[in-house]
């Protein structure tokens, strides 16, 4: 078999022993759908209140149910892709898996390359669908409200970009699993390194940096670079200082500051880094 059939069916091999993939980014979207259908009820008073907001405040309460669907489904696909980058690799140790999978015709860089796609490819693949139809089913569900209440359709429908919406929900997440690489892949080189507590040894040496910095030079600069490392990368994809940004969102997209900037290859680097170490570091690896 050719190497991309491998990773193909390596790849299918992790979807069909981790389910929570999968379904927890199904379970939160269903439940954020029955919180947001239930919350349109009291929708036609919402909308026959618009008249006394400005503009950019009609705008910012129409699309807020769609925003908040799309940040809530970004945020399950980051904790889905850390617990299962956590348990990747230490997972088929523990359960002296890894026995039966050596014996297999797969490289350990397959099986690691794989793992480290789940997060990074897999996930917001999945998440981009779930975004979509979720958003739909609201709008759907909100215009029959509206309509049964005598309120014209288009009052939602001008606050609304759908499109621009949909274009920069493209654009977001593979920006997002690009700046989140190097976290996806450290932390499979501690799942692949450590015999026990891994959350625990994912997150120790960060702890010790910073309060050992505070302590010794009354700084913070590496807990600044946490967070930077966590958030960065949406002032650097979007300006949101431009005029009108709110209700055009395809207009304030900056793919070119994104992609010059140092933070992304310098975490892309790390992250490649990594990525080679847990590749060694399974190659040699024993159960535990």
């Amino acid at each position: 078999m050719s190497a991309a059939r491998l990773l193909y069916w390596s790849v299918k091999r992790e979807l069909w022993e981790n389910r929570s993939i999968y379904l927890a980014p199904l379970a939160v979207a269903a439940m954020m759908l029955f919180g947001l259908l239930i919350s349109m009820l009291w929708l036609p008073q919402r909308v026959r209140g618009l008249s006394a907001l400005t503009p950019a405040k009609q705008h910012e309460l129409v699309s807020m149910p769609y925003n908040a669907v799309g940040g809530l489904m970004v945020m399950t696909a980051f904790i889905v892709g850390v617990f299962y980058c956590i348990d990747a690799l230490y997972g088929e140790r523990r359960d002296r898996s890894i026995l039966f999978w050596k014996s297999m015709p797969v490289s350990d860089r397959t099986t690691v390359l794989a793992k480290a796609s789940i997060p990074l490819v897999v996930l917001p693949l999945l998440i981009l669908p779930v975004i979509l139809g979720t958003q739909l089913i609201v709008l759907l569900f909100s215009s029959v409200i509206l309509m049964l209440n005598g309120i014209s359709v288009a009052t939602q429908w001008q606050h609304l970009p759908l499109i621009q919406m949909t274009v920069a929900l493209l654009y977001c997440l593979p920006a997002i699993a690009l700046w989140h690489a190097p976290v996806y892949a450290w932390l499979l080189l501690v799942s692949a390194w450590s015999r026990r507590a891994v959350f625990l040894w994912a997150l120790l040496p960060q702890i010790v940096i910073s309060v050992f910095e505070k302590a010794a030079f009354g700084t913070s600069n590496f807990a600044e670079y946490l967070q930077y490392r966590f958030w960065g990368w949406f002032p650097l994809s979007f300006d949101f200082s431009a005029s009108g940004s709110i209700r055009r969102p395809v207009t304030v997209m900056t793919p070119g500051d994104f992609l010059s900037t140092p933070g992304l290859w310098g975490g892309l680097l790390f992250a490649a880094l990594f990525l080679a170490l847990a590749v060694r570091l399974r190659r040699n690896r024993e159960p535990i």
